[in-house]
This record gives structure tokens, sequence and C-alpha cells, in this order.
């Protein structure tokens, strides 16, 4: 019986315990890893009026300056608008994104590291 309680206080403790580091977790996400993350503002007039073949144009340059420069640089996706793009990255340093802007003739008009993550469950916790 004894052996019982103690099995199912562990079982509970284990439950809270992960439950509570589940809701730490979703509050912020702090970029940790050697890789950081980037946000780049490129100012390109008409950006938003460009076509699906000329965004695939303008893609596949990247892929393949990225593919030239190796893993210490990733593209994750860009947000289009009206006149900018906003690109987010991942890489080791600020240089990087620096370099592949200019092999793949990009403007680059700021770059920022991201240093947290909030979302609306962020609010929650």
């Amino acid at each position: 019986m004894k052996t019982m309680k103690l099995v199912l206080v562990l079982i509970v403790f284990t439950l809270n315990y992960t439950q509570a580091q589940q809701k730490e977790n979703q509050k912020t996400i702090k970029n940790n890893d050697t890789m950081k993350t980037y946000v780049i503002e490129r100012i390109i007039p008409g950006a938003g009026d460009l076509t699906a073949e000329q965004l695939k144009g303008i893609s596949q340059t990247s892929c393949s300056v990225l593919k030239e420069m190796g893993p210490k640089i990733e593209w994750q996706h860009s947000y289009v608008t009206g006149d900018k793009v906003y690109c987010v990255y991942k890489a080791e340093n600020k240089e990087l994104i620096e370099k592949h802007a200019k092999k793949g003739g990009f403007p680059v008009n700021s770059v920022s590291e991201v240093t947290t993550v909030i979302s609306p469950a962020t609010a929650e916790h």
C-alpha cells in the first residue's frame, strides 16, 4: 500500500513538473542557438506587385547563394509588403547576412538580431 501511494505521488509530481515546464516554455522563446535569428528589412519599391515568376527567380537566386555559402546561414521565410520585404534568417553572425545580400544582389536596409519571440501565449502565463 505504501509503495502504491509513493508511485502515485511520483506520478502526480512528474505530471505537475512537466506541465509547469511546458507552460514556462510557452511564455517566451529565447534565441539561444549558435545560429542566431535575424530579421532583414529590404526596401524594394513595388515588391508587393512582383509576379509569382519574379518571386520564384528571387528565391532561386537566394537559395543558390545559400547553397554556395554552406550551413552557417539559412533562410527561414520572407514577408512581402508594398515596398519592402522582411526576411527571417538564421545565421552564425550578421556578417553572413550581409555577405549573402552582396552575393545575391539584394538590398539590406537593416539587419536586427531577434532576442526573444513572444506570442498570444505570452500574455496568458
